[in-house]
């Protein structure tokens, strides 16, 4: 993708935690990024950080606005965080979306609309990640950030979400980074790859 004339999202300076090494990176609009990288390099955490919910040194920007300066709560709407697991508090699906997800939002990903009206505890794993991943969308976040989104999905629900994704970012002029292992999806999906570097614990003894 060409990033001639497109508007910078998120700027990342020298972005460093407990345990991932000091990244900088600058992500486009309509841009996906996939990060990949050996267990323990750090990439949840680099993504906690952005999202500002891991202790980190450095600095973030979302259309130049640095992240201390907004208040968490619309940071994190804006920066939106899908983990390996998404969270669920309430009994039935439906309970979980302040706006529905209409029956095509939820087709899209291959979910019958009669799923918002199903216990949590009687759906899949890889329904929670489907439905994780519209409650963010719902948000209309500027950047996604998905940490191995499509683990535990088989292969048509992969591209499905992975056409989602690529169709969200584009038309709203969003960007995304998505932590994945595997190199044919980020073949599919990513606009450029980054491999996760390794922190120097050497050199900070």
């Amino acid at each position: 993708m060409s990033n001639v004339q497109k508007s910078i999202v998120l700027d990342v300076r020298a972005l460093s935690g407990a345990y991932f090494a000091p990244i900088s990176l600058q992500l486009v609009a309509g841009e996906v990024l996939c990060l990949f990288g050996v267990s323990g390099s750090g990439k949840s955490q680099f993504l906690r950080a952005l999202v500002d919910l891991e202790p980190h040194q450095g600095a973030v920007f979302l259309h130049g606005v640095e992240q201390q300066q907004m208040l968490a709560n619309l940071w994190r709407r804006k920066v939106a965080y899908l983990p390996a697991e998404s969270g669920w508090w309430a009994a039935r699906v439906g309970n979980h979306f302040a706006t529905p997800p209409s029956a095509d939002e939820l087709a899209s990903l291959g979910l019958e609309a009669s799923i918002l009206a199903r216990e949590v505890d009687g759906i899949s794993s890889g329904e929670r990640q489907r439905l994780g991943l519209l409650r963010l969308l719902v948000q209309r976040p500027q950047v996604i950030l998905l940490d191995e989104p499509s683990a535990n999905l088989d292969p048509e629900s992969t591209l499905k979400m992975e056409q989602v994704v690529r169709a969200y970012v584009r038309e709203a002029q969003a960007a995304a980074i998505w932590v994945s292992h595997d190199p044919l999806q980020r073949a599919r999906i990513a606009d450029r790859s980054m491999d996760m570097p390794l922190l120097n614990t050497e050199a900070m003894r």
